[in-house]
């Protein structure tokens, strides 16, 4: 499906060459589980509850949405045509979801992925090139605190684990996850651990493997991994006090699938895997004690005739209902959360008002939907009604530069 090189030698990855080329009710069950502007740094910018059978409401959402703009964080790609020239910077306002461009923080290489300390107070980058780093930025001052090596190309994911002291990415190049320590300040150690996916062996038409996310499990005991090359989604025990990776389980998805994205209902005992090749969508049951995913069987995204590639599925904080990010039917598709999680009931889709939406996030209240849309460079925002699932576009996308990431606070 493509070559692994990024964007720092010329190259380009399968992952970054799908968002370039010019833009053109199923369920399934499974069995419960076994057991401002002027800092340093910026520059003007450029442009312009849980549990609930389906057939009853949800309890009202319970945290207030704050009042006043809230700061809003925005990735791209610095090495491409039209491209941004660093993380974007930008307020909404959480009742409307209207968007205000404020600046530019220059000086860190295709951050296509971004992810926030739990203290709130460091922001964290990939660089997604050939010789791939992640970067901290401290977001008092707008300071970077220094970039380290991920041992991989092309990062493309990245998280913080609960507990604050380390940072785990996923090298999509190389297909490798890696894992830094941070430290008090915010700022990233040496690599303290690199694992390559050397087996199972890759995918129909893939050359190797390609790691797209690494997260932690809900229980905080394990971290998962997903390869899009492997079609297998790994979990690891991370030993807190060295930062060193054990594998303890794999999960595999039919061969060609394609996994990318992996989103965790809030009981914790089920997940939502979206393949990315064979465009579908899976229902996976999780067992804390040992980290065993079960991955059920494909589902439709609700896409129409035509080239789709799923590209990010979240779950209302309620655990009533989940979205999904299609790129290339430009759509977002909407489920019902049943079961307590382990079944997802296709409602129909919504189209995203932007072309190829390669990530999607909610506010921190759950109110709001952002969409980052990679080939018409624009964010669109929609308001989400937890009690019906139903999503209303907020008002004309915002414009940002080749938009592949947004990171509302």
């Amino acid at each position: 499906m493509g070559s692994g090189t990024g964007a720092a030698g010329g190259g380009w990855s399968r992952r970054r060459l799908v968002g370039a080329l010019a833009g053109a009710a199923a369920v399934t069950a499974l069995p419960a589980p076994a057991t401002p502007r002027g800092t340093p740094g910026a520059e003007e910018p450029v442009a312009a509850p849980l549990r609930r059978p389906s057939s009853e409401p949800s309890a009202p959402r319970a945290t207030p949405r704050p009042s006043g703009p809230r700061p809003l964080f925005l990735g791209t790609y610095t090495s491409v045509e039209g491209g941004g020239k660093g993380i974007g910077l930008a307020t909404y306002d959480p009742v409307t979801g209207r968007i205000t461009g404020t600046g530019t923080l220059t000086g860190v290489a295709d951050p296509s992925y971004l992810a926030l300390h739990p203290d709130r107070r460091t922001l964290y980058a990939v660089d997604e090139r050939d010789d791939g780093a992640v970067t901290a930025v401290r977001l008092a001052d707008r300071r970077i605190l220094g970039s380290r090596a991920t041992g991989g190309a092309g990062p493309c994911h990245l998280s913080v684990h609960p507990s604050g002291r380390w940072l785990l990415s996923a090298n999509y190049g190389s297909g490798s996850v890696a894992v830094h320590p941070v430290d008090g300040s915010g700022a990233l150690g040496e690599r303290s651990d690199l694992v390559v996916h050397a087996s199972p062996v890759p995918g129909p038409g893939q050359q190797g493997p390609h790691a797209h996310q690494f997260v932690t499990s809900p229980d905080g005991g394990h971290v998962l991994a997903v390869d899009l090359g492997t079609d297998t989604v790994y979990t690891y025990r991370l030993d807190e006090s060295s930062g060193r990776l054990t594998e303890v389980a794999q999960a595999h998805t039919r061969p060609g699938a394609g996994p990318r994205h992996l989103t965790f209902h809030p009981g914790g005992r089920y997940a939502y895997l979206a393949n990315e090749v064979d465009d579908t969508v899976a229902v996976c049951s999780y067992d804390p004690a040992g980290g065993r995913l079960t991955i059920g069987d494909p589902q439709s995204t609700g896409s129409g005739p035509g080239t789709n590639h799923p590209a990010q599925i979240l779950v209302t904080s309620n655990g009533s209902y989940a979205f999904l990010a299609n790129r290339g039917d430009n759509s977002l598709a909407r489920y019902a959360v049943e079961a307590d999680g382990a079944r997802l009931r296709l409602l129909g889709t919504v189209p995203v008002s932007g072309d190829f939406p390669r990530q999607i996030a909610f506010s921190p209240d759950g109110g709001l939907l952002f969409a980052a849309n990679q080939r018409s460079s624009t964010v669109s925002v929609f308001h989400v009604d937890d009690r019906s699932g139903e999503l209303r576009l907020a008002g004309p996308p915002f414009a940002s530069p080749v938009a592949v990431c947004a990171l509302p606070l």
